[in-house]
């Protein structure tokens, strides 16, 4: 089902390049607005140029994010790139504002699906979501502040008119990809369980988040028990719930979202 829903993400972004940005000039966010670039400046197909690009970034991903989250996103970037290429490009309407908003915007829910399912539209995504984990910016304000070159770059090889039309798309794909990928929301976890340690442990080898340990009780069964409370984000409550059945199927596991967090929120 995750890998559906990575292809249909991915034909919708194609879809938002061929049918809406590319026939104006107008760039993408990332290591895709810079395929477009190079595509309108060069011979080469913009779907080839996307994959070779984001190659070094996938192998950033693997040994940063995993490799159930790589795997995912190099099947984005390889439909994305199949369909770049395969797609015609067309406009389908002759206005530019249009174009940019529409575009903008279907590509954001396509990059947002996608990270909605544990992947990544390769690019700049993958070091997007590498700053998220270990800070408090979201994944949308993250990748329209890194965007700045791309609209640098659009004005010196075109004209500033399109780059201003980048920024809007760049600014409308990232406000898109926050209303639907919610991951930075932050969550509260309190895991009561009866093997403590061996969770501990696991989890700040893997998850780089602070926890606090206290002692209780079962009211019923009057067990000793222990309870690990952690500040996580949305993404990462899914890989703290599997270490945790992982050594405790009977474990309770509590969640509620955080208002806000003041101190580390990290473990270096």
């Amino acid at each position: 089902m995750k890998n559906i829903m990575v292809v249909i993400g991915s034909l919708i972004i194609a879809f938002a390049f061929n049918f809406f940005l590319v026939p104006f000039g107008i760039l993408s966010s990332g290591i895709s607005g810079i395929a477009i670039l190079l595509g309108l400046l060069t011979p080469f197909n913009i779907g080839i140029l996307n994959f070779f690009l984001n190659l070094p970034l996938i192998i950033l991903s693997y040994y940063k994010l995993g490799k159930t989250i790589t795997i995912n996103t190099l099947i984005c970037v390889i439909s994305v790139s199949i369909f770049l290429y395969a797609l015609p490009i067309i406009a389908i309407t002759d206005n530019i504002l249009l174009s940019t908003v529409f575009g903008g915007g279907i590509s954001g829910i396509g990059i947002g699906l996608i990270l909605k399912y544990s992947g990544t539209s390769g690019g700049l995504d993958i070091i997007a979501i590498i700053i998220s984990r270990t800070s408090s910016f979201s994944i949308g304000l993250l990748l329209t502040g890194m965007n700045g070159i791309i609209v640098l770059m659009s004005g010196f090889f075109f004209n500033w008119e399109l780059a201003l039309y980048t920024l809007l798309s760049i600014y409308i794909t990232g406000k898109m990809i926050d209303t639907i990928f919610t991951d930075h929301i932050k969550l509260t976890m309190q895991i009561v369980t009866t093997k403590g340690d061996l969770i501990r442990d696991e989890l700040l080898g893997s998850i780089y988040r602070g926890i606090t340990i206290t002692e209780g009780y079962g009211g019923y069964t009057k067990e000793k028990k222990d309870i690990l409370m952690m500040v996580v984000t949305r993404y990462e409550t899914l890989h703290v719930k599997k270490i945790v059945r992982k050594h405790d199927e009977d474990a309770f596991i509590n969640i509620y979202e955080t208002v806000e967090v003041d101190g580390t929120f990290h473990v270096n």
